[in-house]
């Protein structure tokens, strides 16, 4: 990805820069379609705070389904 601005993590000061090979390892959302699209950046920490936040959320049952073989 190569941004015209600074692409900064929407949790916490972090930058992105593309030159570091951990820039691949931060995650982004879109919202919206066309021109009002948005996109948010997360740094790899806000990232991973954030997944294990939502895995908290889900319900028992939803950890003692069976899982799909990929």
């Amino acid at each position: 990805m190569v941004a015209d601005h600074p692409v900064t993590c929407a949790q916490c000061p972090a930058e992105r820069r593309p030159d570091d090979p951990a820039a691949l390892a931060w995650a982004c959302t879109r919202d919206g379609a066309g021109p009002a699209q948005t996109t948010t950046w997360l740094c790899p920490d806000c990232a991973r705070h954030h997944v294990r936040d939502i895995e908290a959320r889900l319900d028992r049952e939803w950890w003692e389904q069976p899982r799909r073989k990929l």
